[in-house]
């Protein structure tokens, strides 16, 4: 049985700065897929040499995660719990703000000397109530340690971050049991999906023209598929990249506001003056 699908959303423009954005999530016609807060799609762009980067200085984040996924360029990272890395092309990255820290998403010294081109996917997890106040942590994997599984008859690959496909282990261990990938096909692929009962599905075309479960979708668009169960099948018309997962609604109260995402208003004005009064760490 194929899921069906109930909307196909666009992604709205939404520069910052001189960032070419395309946000997906929220939008008029969508909220969040519950637990998926929250999808801005960078680029892609070229800079030139002598550029001022990614514009994401230090801010603050409690009660969520956040995955991102470094298609061209690169991401400098550093934030207030001792995380510090740059990821270049194919790499991701995985924060859990948890109880709360500060960070910072810059380009490396090197790409703002040389310039480039940057395409970059952020997308926010939220944490269930009992992982609102985890420790922080943060991973930034490279390509290489990311699991590649080829798919589709060889016309493709799942790059698999966390939780399973078929026998397969993401690296990384969801708080939250999420399964997360990117999915790279080439043109004229089919890839069927099975998604166990009960789940959430994540589904935005990064590039690419396909179908799926029969209807047709293109890049900047998010696929919302109906709560009952079945399966996914895609069949592309051009090389393909999805960004692709999913995950156990929480069914939880939620309120968001600004970088905080937590369960009730109070938690939120709580939030506010932990970040003022640094017991989200300081930033030297």
């Amino acid at each position: 049985m194929k899921k069906a699908i109930k909307t196909i959303h666009s992604a709205v423009y939404a520069p910052i700065d001189d960032l070419i954005t395309y946000r997906a999530i929220p939008t008029r016609s969508i909220d969040y897929l519950d637990p998926f807060l929250f999808l801005n799609h960078h680029g892609p762009q070229v800079y030139g040499p002598n550029n001022r980067g990614l514009p994401f200085g230090p801010h603050p984040h409690r009660g969520f995660e956040t995955l991102t996924y470094v298609i061209k360029g690169d991401i400098a990272h550093q934030d207030s719990s001792g995380g510090e890395s740059v990821i270049t092309e194919g790499g991701v990255q995985w924060m859990t703000a948890g109880s709360g820290l500060i960070h910072s998403e810059v380009s490396s010294e090197a790409f703002k000397k040389n310039g480039g081109e940057e395409e970059v996917l952020q997308l926010w997890m939220n944490l269930s109530a009992k992982h609102k106040m985890v420790k922080p942590n943060y991973v930034g994997l490279s390509k290489e340690e990311i699991t590649h599984i080829a798919v589709a008859d060889g016309k493709g690959f799942v790059d698999l971050i966390s939780g399973t496909w078929g026998e397969h282990k993401g690296p990384i261990d969801s708080l939250s049991e999420l399964t997360m990938t990117s999915i790279r096909l080439t043109a004229n692929a089919k890839l069927e999906i099975p998604i166990p009962s009960g789940n959430e599905v994540f589904f935005y075309v990064v590039k690419g023209n396909l179908n799926v479960n029969g209807t047709a979708a293109e890049m900047h668009q998010l696929v919302q598929f109906e709560k009952e169960d079945g399966d996914i099948t895609v069949e592309t018309t051009t090389d393909t990249y999805i960004l692709f997962g999913y995950g156990k609604p929480f069914n939880e109260p939620m309120v968001a506001q600004g970088p905080f995402v937590m369960n009730s208003d109070e938690e939120i004005t709580q939030a506010y003056q932990d970040y003022r009064t640094g017991k989200m760490g300081s930033w030297n």
